[in-house]
């Protein structure tokens, strides 16, 4: 091991989780309560991932369409309940029919996450970034982590690769597809404050996207996507957007991703200065905050055991292995100026295989969030915060589970794992 002479400290724990976003915050979470020793790293200074950024809103627990219906439960429920309790939280439609989305305060939910995981028994290590990884006999052991003090080497029974782009799985051999020419655009979120919200909420979908073609048309506006939405948040005078569109950006590449942030915080500016200008309750309105990075939705997906598919989704197909629903629509961000929608059926449901967590060629891990086994269109379904942290909830269960058994995650026995998942409150059916 080349780090070897480098290392100054070593630390062992049962579960690993690498990444703190909602998907490994919540696999943390659910490990912890099950009595094993827990160790998450996050190369933030705070839990959750673009959840806690200023993106606001949980889109997944909720199916689209005439009724809607609670698919994602647990965990994830008492992460709700806790901004409830605090008063920041609502729920609201979302512009685009993608059902109910649960919008909440971020900067609350910062503690929240944190508070949870503390409870839990979750030891957190922030400020830290996995540099490499240790396998043995093809089943990986743990990972080198760069932090403030040297490299620290951590050795654990079980791996939960959260990072969203698959860095520990991709170091460990796992054969995995980059999105290439088909990737999903890169979006900063900014939210406005000093708004009049009642005036500002009278703005509709289309109207809004007329003004918008309008300050296009003018030539006073470089504004590249021509949609988007802007809608109310817990707190009072403020909007937050979702507009800005980074195209054609392989995330994984350093230099790329920093014009990408460059680029988004441009137009961050340019679409504030639009609203202000041209909608009505924006008049005195100033940019409040910026996400503390741009919000990548694909990059790399591993092969797993079963790669989830667009016909698995459009027809809400079922597996014995289910460890979570989802309704979401396939949501295709593409390069171009528009957004590509795919609905099921009204109501419908499809279900999330286990085996889309378990990565093929390597033993001791297991993937969740963005970068599960799935291709490009059904993960621009799957890739919704609620279904991330059903995710979650089901891969910290299954390492508990396997611990208890000695067993690896492969080898975890699918209908204990969906009984203990039903017992949290999960929704598999």
């Amino acid at each position: 091991m080349p780090y070897q002479a480098s290392i100054k400290q070593t630390v062992e724990t049962d579960v690993l989780v690498v990444g703190g976003g909602s998907s490994g915050a919540t696999a943390a979470i659910a490990a912890a309560r099950q009595g094993a020793d827990t160790l998450l790293v996050e190369r933030y200074g705070f839990l959750g991932g673009i959840s806690t950024q200023v993106l606001d809103t949980f889109y997944g627990f909720y199916t689209p369409g005439s009724e809607a219906r609670k698919v994602v439960g647990g965990v994830p429920d008492d992460i709700v309940s806790a901004l409830a309790d605090q008063g920041k939280v609502i729920y609201r439609p979302n512009t685009y029919g993608a059902g109910q989305g649960i919008t909440y305060d971020p900067q609350t939910l910062k503690i929240v996450w944190e508070r949870l995981a503390e409870q839990a028994g979750v030891r957190l290590l922030y400020h830290s970034f996995v540099m490499d990884v240790l396998t043995e006999n093809e089943r990986i052991t743990g990972v080198i982590v760069a932090t403030k003090a040297g490299l620290l080497q951590i050795n654990a029974q079980i791996v939960i690769d959260a990072s969203g782009d698959a860095d520990v799985a991709v170091a460990s051999g796992v054969p995995f597809e980059f999105a290439g020419e088909q990737v999903q655009s890169l979006t900063t979120t900014f939210n406005l404050i000093n708004v009049d919200v009642e005036r500002a909420v009278q703005v509709k979908k289309d109207e809004l996207h007329n003004l918008m073609a309008e300050a296009i048309a003018s030539g006073r506006y470089n504004l590249p996507r021509r949609e988007g939405s802007v809608h109310i948040n817990p707190l009072p005078g403020v909007m937050v957007t979702n507009m800005t569109r980074v195209g054609n950006v392989d995330a994984t590449d350093p230099f790329q991703l920093t014009q990408a942030e460059i680029e988004g915080r441009r137009q961050a500016q340019e679409y504030a200065r639009f609203l202000v200008d041209y909608v009505p309750g924006y008049e005195k309105a100033d940019m409040g905050a910026l996400s503390h990075q741009i919000g990548v939705r694909e990059s790399r997906r591993i092969y797993g055991d079963y790669r989830l598919s667009k016909a698995d989704v459009l027809v809400g197909r079922k597996f014995e292995d289910a460890i979570a629903q989802c309704g979401a629509p396939i949501e295709d961000h593409h390069a171009g100026s528009d957004t590509k929608w795919q609905y099921l059926p009204d109501g419908a449901t499809y279900d999330i295989p286990y085996r889309t967590l378990l990565p093929q060629k390597v033993d001791g891990l297991l993937v969740v969030g963005r970068c599960l086994s799935a291709d490009h269109d059904a993960h621009a379904s799957v890739r919704s915060m609620g279904q991330c942290m059903a995710m979650g909830q089901a891969a910290g269960t299954a390492a508990a589970l396997g611990l208890e058994k000695n067993a690896l995650p492969r080898e975890v026995h699918i209908g204990e794992l969906q009984t203990r998942l039903r017992d949290l409150g999960a929704v598999l059916d």
